[in-house]
């Protein structure tokens, strides 16, 4: 018999109204609390930043987004949307027509999502979780939140509560041997909006993911100097290929009082900003629960069966969204519809100690292939996306991910990483 729950989810960004959407679709009684005043989460576009540009103090003024204005996706839009509310094709939508649209394409299409699923009915805005706690059972949790800043803190019982807040807030910043008395700027691509602040500087970008790449070449247009440092081992140093002024370094080694940076490589050079690429921590400091239920350690989020459950409180506690390096709109389908058919009865997870089992065969391959804990949720470094995906599949009755999605997606990931595919973008042939 199908059985019907209360359940919060905290977030209305990509994850919370897909989940929201399948929680619905299977009978269950929806709350979404969102702080902000619409739907879209890192899909919404703020010019404004942090007032701590590096992002590590604690009492900084933080805003959710991370968005530069001119952001495209990485992926192409035929991978941007769901198997059942596919991303609009280029001739069926009035606004950014390219394969790879920006940002504000992305939010026209969550809105249309949240709209035409019923979602925006179940959503409460401008909702700040505070809290979210274990009652006296499994399926008891206290959520309390509160409506404006200074407002007085309200709170509701749920049976269950879906974790949807995103991670892409929270800047990881590295440790740099004498930073503290370098001289120049420091920025987190976190607060990066546009350009014109570098303007004829010589700028340094820590990182080699896709942020790092499109930064510094758009940085490049109005800078004296960009220099990239990365910590990859495959590094090819010195001046990129089309480029007049990027040069690709290893990592940063130290930095000095007179504003010098050493790299790796043996190279040295004057800066005057530093920007770290260097990606986010996971957050929820709403939660509340001891650290063999759910604990944050090296942005390991664990224990989790299969990046969703922690096994001591399953299935009334979950996240989705935390895996990486995969198609991840859809990625967020199938963990929704898992967590909701769970939640109804229609699928059982295995026992306890089965799913703690499983969580530590993970971190007992990753250790013995040299692969550290904060590369737990990266699909590529660990179970491949093709094998998590379809697992997920295969759980709620899906049929299996069609192969060319796969194929686009290793495809788009492989123009973005090759220095000399810059515009890939907009060579990107459709058709084929």
């Amino acid at each position: 018999m199908s059985r019907s729950c209360k359940v919060a989810v905290i977030g209305a960004g990509v994850s919370g109204l897909v989940a929201s959407r399948e929680l619905l679709r299977e009978g269950h009684r929806v709350v979404v609390f969102e702080k902000a005043d619409r739907v879209g989460g890192t899909w919404v576009y703020d010019p404004e930043t942090d007032s701590d540009p590096v992002g590590l103090n604690p009492a900084r003024r933080v805003v959710h987004g991370s968005l530069y204005a001119s952001l495209r996706t990485n992926l192409p839009r035929l991978l941007m949307g769901f198997r059942d509310y596919p991303f609009p094709e280029p001739a069926k939508t009035p606004g950014d027509r390219r394969a790879f649209p920006g940002h504000a394409e992305v939010l026209r299409f969550i809105e249309a999502f949240a709209r035409d699923s019923g979602v925006l009915e179940a959503v409460r805005f401008r909702a700040e979780v505070v809290r979210v706690a274990m009652g006296r059972r499994k399926d008891e949790w206290v959520v309390e939140w509160r409506t404006e800043a200074e407002a007085e803190v309200e709170k509701e019982e749920f049976e269950a509560v879906v974790v949807c807040n995103g991670h892409h807030t929270e800047p990881s910043v590295p440790t740099i041997a004498g930073i503290d008395r370098w001289p120049g700027k420091q920025v987190h691509s976190h607060n990066y909006r546009v350009p014109e602040p570098f303007r004829d500087q010589i700028v340094v970008v820590i990182g080699m993911g896709a942020s790092a790449y499109d930064i510094s070449r758009e940085i490049s247009k109005v800078a004296k100097e960009v220099h990239l440092a990365s910590r990859s081992t495959n590094t090819e140093v010195g001046k990129h290929d089309g480029h007049i002024n990027i040069w690709q370094h290893l990592m940063v080694d130290c930095v000095h009082e007179d504003g010098k940076v050493d790299f790796v490589d043996g190279s040295s050079l004057i800066a005057d900003v530093i920007i770290y690429c260097t990606g986010y921590k996971y957050h929820f400091p709403f939660l509340e629960t001891d650290d063999d239920t759910v604990n944050i350690e090296d942005n390991r989020v664990g224990p989790l069966y299969k990046h969703v459950f922690p096994p001591r409180v399953a299935p009334w506690l979950s996240f989705v969204g935390l895996p990486y390096k995969a198609i991840i709109f859809l990625m967020m389908e199938l963990q929704s519809k898992w967590i909701a058919q769970v939640l109804s009865s229609k699928i059982a997870l295995p026992p306890e100690e089965d799913m703690i089992a499983s969580v530590n065969s993970l971190y007992q391959q990753m250790e013995k292939r040299g692969k550290p804990k904060h590369h737990t949720h990266s699909l590529t470094d660990n179970v491949s996306m093709a094998e998590y995906m379809n697992w997920l599949a295969a759980e709620v009755g899906e049929p299996p991910i069609e192969k060319w999605r796969f194929q686009m997606y290793d495809t788009a990931i492989e123009r973005i990483y090759d220095h000399r595919g810059d515009g890939y973008r907009d060579r990107w042939n459709v058709d084929h």
